[in-house]
């Protein structure tokens, strides 16, 4: 679909989207053509039409779009990988793949590249994921929930599982690993601290077998 069919948008969001795709197009020149370019955004332009409000997705298709067409060149090797990649999965990337996205870019001290997404995506994050994060000195604003798509899948050297199932692609050459976890959706804030703790021994002993040095300690 062009560009200029999404009137659901309005014509000032689809201006914005416009100049989203000039602006890959001129940042990924040389790797893909502005046409390829212009579908990535359609199609995550497409993920976002139930959006509950429409002035925020040129934001997130600029930040969504970008992720996928790196990792895409990543995947394809156009693009070298300047540390290990993870890419962490629930079925809503509102509370499990967050709480472990968080906390792996905390932990890691950005030595491991991170990446989260949703089967099924939500509409927000779980505020008491927010909360708690917050408590460890963590900023979880301007996280946002996630499709999964094939491009993320590709470029990762691991993907770790949390409750979605078999809906996670499978890629020969990439490690999987399955998380058993609560899920924080419906739980008390003293259930998703302890979730958020397990989740973080987890994400320590994924540093030790990428040979990653884990920070100790919380700011």
């Amino acid at each position: 679909m062009p560009l200029g069919e999404h009137r659901w948008l309005g014509e000032e969001a689809r201006r914005h989207i416009d100049a989203v795709v000039r602006g890959l197009a001129a940042h990924f020149a040389g790797t893909y053509s502005p046409e390829t370019v212009e579908g990535v955004v359609d199609d995550t332009l497409e993920r976002w039409r139930d959006a509950p409000i429409t002035a925020f997705v040129p934001v997130l298709v600029h930040r969504f779009a970008r992720e996928r067409l790196t990792a895409r060149a990543q995947a394809e090797g156009a693009l070298t990988k300047e540390a290990p990649e993870v890419l962490l999965v629930c079925t809503h990337n509102a509370g499990r793949s967050q709480l472990a996205a968080a906390l792996l870019e905390h932990r890691s001290g950005g030595r491991v590249g991170v990446r989260s997404a949703g089967t099924a995506p939500a509409d927000e994050l779980n505020p008491h994921v927010v909360t708690v994060l917050a408590e460890l000195g963590i900023d979880a604003g301007e996280a946002y929930p996630k499709p999964l798509t094939d491009e993320v899948v590709r470029a990762a050297d691991v993907v770790v599982t949390m409750g979605c199932g078999d809906a996670c692609p499978v890629h020969p050459g990439i490690r999987y690993r399955d998380w058993e976890l609560a899920d924080p959706a419906g739980r008390g804030l003293d259930e998703v601290r302890r979730i958020r703790d397990d989740i973080d021994l987890l994400v320590c002993e994924l540093l030790d077998e990428l040979a990653v040095p884990a920070a100790k300690e919380h700011h």
